[in-house]
């Protein structure tokens, strides 16, 4: 009986096509690599090679995504394609901190949102600075914000709602539901709503720096200027 094409198992196609699949896949890793390679040196690029040991490194593929493809093009620090960044001039990040960086994040920032340095927020997180109206969906109240100190966690599938304040070292419970604030940071939090479930000694806890230090795709030093020229926050 014959046999569309796509319709031959695996295994019967012949030693040919298959060595012709592998070679395919090979040269589209080569042409990646010698794409970031090519890009990495110019000096437009330099982001990506002066990031390479951070957190949250400025990956060529993250920019593309971004830049050329056109997903979260505004933000100006790496997000994955499958998140999302609602109105990201009204969100303030420190150095090596990337919200949306993970898969599933979604980051609404009708409200200011600020986020300190170095501060790790894992896939499928939501930050919400404001609510809807309960009488007219149409529109949302007043927007507190919400703000996160530096070298937090924020972990897999926590929320974060509006009016919160995270002080620094601030660890959130995966699938936590962050209703009110712990302005003195140091602790871990988890639940829904979330409530301090231990402590965290300061002297144990390490405040880092990069040696090159980014807020996202932008230079320490030229950032003043671009928060001046392109933020609302």
């Amino acid at each position: 009986m014959y046999m569309e094409r796509s319709e031959i198992p695996f295994p019967q196609r012949s030693l040919a096509n298959r060595v012709m699949v592998a070679g395919s896949r090979r040269s589209l890793v080569a042409i990646r690599k010698a794409a970031y390679f090519m890009a990495s040196r110019l000096p437009g690029f330099r982001f990506i090679r002066e990031t390479a040991g951070a957190q949250n490194p400025c990956l060529f593929r993250y920019w593309f995504w971004q830049k050329i493809l056109g997903c979260n093009r505004q933000a100006y620090w790496p997000v994955h394609f499958s998140s999302r960044i609602n109105q990201p001039q009204n969100v303030l990040i420190g150095v090596d901190t990337a919200p949306g960086y993970e898969p599933g994040c979604y980051i609404q920032a009708i409200g200011p949102v600020v986020i300190g340095d170095y501060t790790q927020i894992a896939a499928n997180v939501g930050i919400i600075s404001a609510n809807h109206v309960p009488t007219d969906l149409r529109r949302h109240d007043s927007a507190p914000g919400v703000t996160i100190g530096s070298y937090c966690w924020l972990g897999m599938g926590s929320i974060i709602t509006p009016g919160v304040t995270l002080g620094d070292f601030t660890v959130v419970g995966a699938n936590a539901v962050v209703t009110r604030s712990f302005p003195d940071g140091y602790c871990v939090v988890a639940g829904a709503p979330a409530r301090k479930i231990r402590e965290l000694a300061k002297d144990e806890c390490v405040q880092f720096e990069n040696e090159l230090c980014y807020y996202g795709y932008v230079s320490k030093r030229r950032f003043p200027a671009f928060r001046r020229s392109r933020l609302g926050v």
